[in-house]
């Protein structure tokens, strides 16, 4: 039995595009040999589809291209494709999450994933009813046990506990199966691939069943997959990996791969890998919302510097743009780091000074604050006029522009909204700080980011001799105070049972607290940790910032 085990890249909704993505890889394997091609979960409308599956005509569209795909592939392998199904219930959700065996020109099997996600960016009962039954087919004389992501994670706890008491790789065993085929959009984030594998694994050797795993590649808003399909054998022991990150297509001779010595584990350093999912996940939001280019304000600073390097690696540098808006406060290293950075990229820069929009709106605004002290509306004036200025070269050529914030800053609120919170992709919106010096560092070792702009200390730059650090306690500490709470949901006495300074831990959640408006306002982000604001991120913005019920 040879498999191909197709990761592919689609776009939600786009139903005819994803049809003719999931025609071409089936062409490709059936030149190859392939006896049996697995292709990822919905990519017939593509996925996180989210409320796109409340219009009826893009399930019907969806239907329409699954029957399309099966009259299509009639003459060649048999394929297994995820895609949408209509609920013959009577009641309950209206479609199931299905794994549809296409052969001999009709659909000839159609399984409905059973174990449906409603936690971090999930939200599938929402749209689908869950299946009820396992269902085996049998392929080139084995019989082969249908899963759909979810499925496979029935062991695992996120919160601390089991989620589901049905066990549908289990229930494929004992009814009898040589082969599990689970198809997958398994979202990416820094750590997921290890848990992801040692739970797959495990599952295999539980069931004594070799499984083959295909997963999604690319990414859709701000939910990136990072493919890395695989075959484990019955003991577990990982014998076939596809590529982290690409597009990639592999057909494995069954008998040959699992008779094969076991794969070494994939060797990527932390950043490095993080650089490799924003790249993906800039090119595509690009791609997907059809932006050929992108604007990014440079302060010559490590924030903005690393997202023109990650613009410049996703989309070329002949199409980034680096501005400068340089105020009365900008330091002269400042402005040379853009410029530098620009010439080492390869890619166009402009400058455009504020203080003449600077002073106007001082000026106009001098009889309402008279008798007030100069204080931080004015330095966020200039960060708003930056952002308007930013906005209209993005309207005016077509840039897709970049916010810098990186998710330290957006955390506690160290941002202007309407300023340098502008764009329509913040890159760095789920990067700590910390990480973003990691970033900075792999861009510098190639010659591309100037080193002044990591050993500078960080400031805004909005008055004179400002430092982050005037507000902030420093970022490995602000950083490591973060992540407890927001990535593992840590109370006030808890984070300082981990040996943090009580009354930092107490500034800092205050913070956190009280900028929930500002993260509701935000540009979409890349999803690379756990925990991300936005869809995986549910706080109410009217609630009490009081922490003493954490002591």
């Amino acid at each position: 039995m040879r498999v191909a085990l197709a990761q592919i890249d689609t776009t939600a909704g786009d139903v005819a595009g994803n049809r003719e993505r999931i025609l071409e890889a089936w062409k490709q394997a059936r030149r190859a040999g392939a006896s049996l091609v697995v292709l990822p979960e919905l990519a017939v409308v593509g996925y996180p589809p989210r409320d796109l599956l409340l219009r009826e005509g893009v399930v019907r569209a969806a239907l329409e291209a699954t029957e399309e795909l099966a009259r299509a592939t009639a003459d060649g392998p048999p394929l297994v494709v995820g895609t949408l199904a209509r609920n013959p219930a009577p009641s309950g959700p209206a479609l199931l999450n299905a794994a549809a065996l296409l052969r001999g020109g009709r659909i000839e099997a159609c399984y409905a994933k059973r174990l449906l996600p409603t936690y971090d960016v999930f939200d599938e009962r929402r749209y689908f009813a869950p299946g009820e039954r396992a269902v085996r087919v049998e392929i080139d004389g084995r019989r082969v046990g249908l899963l759909v992501c979810e499925d496979l994670w029935s062991g695992d706890r996120p919160q601390g506990r089991r989620l589901y008491d049905a066990d549908p790789p289990g229930d494929l065993a004992r009814l009898g199966v040589d082969l599990l085929v689970a198809i997958s959009a398994s979202p990416y984030h820094g750590g997921k691939d290890e848990q992801r594998r040692a739970l797959f694994a495990g599952e295999a050797r539980r069931v004594g069943v070799p499984l083959v795993a295909v997963n999604l590649v690319g990414g859709n808003d701000d939910v990136l997959f990072d493919g890395r399909s695989r075959l484990w054998d019955a003991r577990g022991r990982e014998l076939a990996r596809l590529k982290a990150f690409e597009e990639d297509l592999q057909v494995l001779d069954l008998e040959t791969a699992l008779a094969g010595p076991p794969l070494a584990a994939e060797a990527l350093a932390p950043a490095v890998e993080l650089r490799r999912a924003l790249v993906m996940g800039l090119r595509g939001y690009a791609r997907k919302t059809g932006f050929r280019s992108a604007l990014v304000g440079l302060s010559g600073g490590v924030d903005s510097a690393v997202t023109a390097c990650l613009a410049a690696e996703a989309l070329g540098p002949e199409n980034v743009l680096g501005v400068g808006l340089p105020s009365r406060y900008t330091a002269a290293m400042s402005r040379e780091d853009g410029r530098e950075l620009t010439r080492r990229l390869g890619t166009r820069w402009l400058e455009i000074p504020i203080e003449g929009p600077f002073t106007a709106f001082l000026d106009v605004l001098a009889p309402a604050f008279a008798g007030t002290a100069v204080d931080v509306t004015e330095e966020n004036l200039q960060a708003r006029i930056r952002g308007a200025l930013l906005m209209a070269l993005s309207n005016k050529h077509g840039h897709l522009l970049l916010a810098t914030g990186n998710k330290s800053e957006v955390s506690v609120g160290y941002c202007t909204l309407y300023g340098d919170t502008n764009g329509g992709l913040a890159v760095l919106s789920d990067v700590w700080k910390t990480s973003v010096y990691e970033l900075a560092r792999l861009y510098e070792a190639e010659g591309t980011l100037p080193t002044r702009s990591i050993t500078r200390p960080p400031s805004a730059e909005l008055r004179a001799d400002q430092k982050d650090s005037d507000s902030l306690p420093p970022y490995p500490v602000l950083d490591r105070i973060l992540a407890l709470r927001i990535e593992q949901g840590l109370s006030l006495h808890e984070i300082v049972g981990r040996g943090e300074d009580r009354p930092t831990v107490e500034r800092v959640l205050r913070l956190v607290e009280r900028n929930e408006y500002k993260r509701r306002q935000l540009a979409p982000g890349l999803k690379v940790t756990p925990v991300s604001f936005g869809v995986g991120w549910r706080m109410p913005i009217a609630r009490p910032y009081d922490l003493s019920g954490e002591a």
